[in-house]
């Protein structure tokens, strides 16, 4: 017999924010109060959850790094969203950063819309915007930039030689997500297409958090300079004019050594479907 639709639960697809637990909006705040069960990603401030979710809530961990072989398929994630919600509860899926910028959230919609299971997708302070801001970096500017773009060189070998010349010779603010790995690629082909000397590089690790890690090269500089090693997830990748403005209005103070600030979830359940 089906489920009667009035004992359907509901599902909210929230973002985090991207460390800092301050940054989460008021109204996913308010779903993690009350929600009956949290599916967190890695990327959500482990403080967030051990301060303001309910204490009899069911937290699942269903992150994602894919660098450490820690890997939850999306079809098990989807099943769990199914799951819970056919069993009356409210669901919140929270989502590291803004829930709708470079996750999984179609597959989500998908299976929510498949399965007739209410649902509400609430924004969040995306890494690309905390960056900036914890950075001291304006993602547009006069004279800097009046255009930015979000990307991703997760199939760097689908990335077009026309493509490396418009992103060396474009004057917007270019951010590329999930691409910390792909540094020194990244840095050389713009190199190679005759990219703007006066445009840099900033590398940040673990934006908005206590452990925010800022690296800032020059094209010149990288020439003679070694790049930082990929350490510490998130990492983003800022290229454009705005990056000299960080060493004028830097405010937040990074520690000199630091460690995984995502790692340190308390509350970590594996289940199983």
């Amino acid at each position: 017999m089906e489920r009667s639709i009035k004992n359907i639960g509901k599902v909210i697809l929230a973002g985090a924010g991207p460390g800092d637990p301050e940054l989460i909006s008021l109204k996913a705040l308010k779903y993690l109060q009350k929600a009956d069960v949290v599916l967190t990603d890695r990327l959500v401030s482990p403080e967030l959850i051990e301060e303001y979710a309910r204490k009899d809530a069911e937290i699942v961990y269903v992150g994602k790094q894919c660098s450490k072989g820690v890997w939850t398929p999306q079809q098990d994630i989807n099943e769990l969203i199914v799951l819970f919600a056919q069993q009356g509860k409210l669901v919140l899926r929270l989502k590291g950063g803004d829930s709708t910028l470079f996750s999984n959230i179609l597959d989500e919609l998908q299976v929510l819309v498949a399965n007739k299971i209410p649902y509400e997708i609430i924004p969040g302070v995306s890494a690309a915007f905390g960056a900036a801001a914890y950075t001291g970096m304006p993602l547009t500017a006069r004279g800097y930039s009046r255009g930015l773009r979000f990307l991703t060189l997760y199939e760097l070998e689908n990335v077009e030689s026309q493509q490396w010349t418009d992103w060396a010779t474009t004057s917007d603010t270019l951010v590329f997500y999930m691409s910390g790995q792909k540094l020194k690629v990244l840095a050389q082909k713009l190199i190679e297409q005759n990219i703007d000397a006066e445009k840099g590089v900033a590398v940040i690790q673990q934006a908005t958090t206590p452990n925010q890690k800022t690296k800032v090269f020059s094209f010149e500089d990288i020439a003679t300079k070694p790049l930082p090693e990929f350490e510490y997830v998130p990492t983003l990748i800022v290229v454009g004019k705005v990056v000299g403005l960080h060493q004028q209005y830097a405010w937040f103070a990074e520690k000199s050594n630091t460690e995984s600030y995502f790692d340190n979830h308390k509350t970590i359940y594996q289940n199983a479907i």
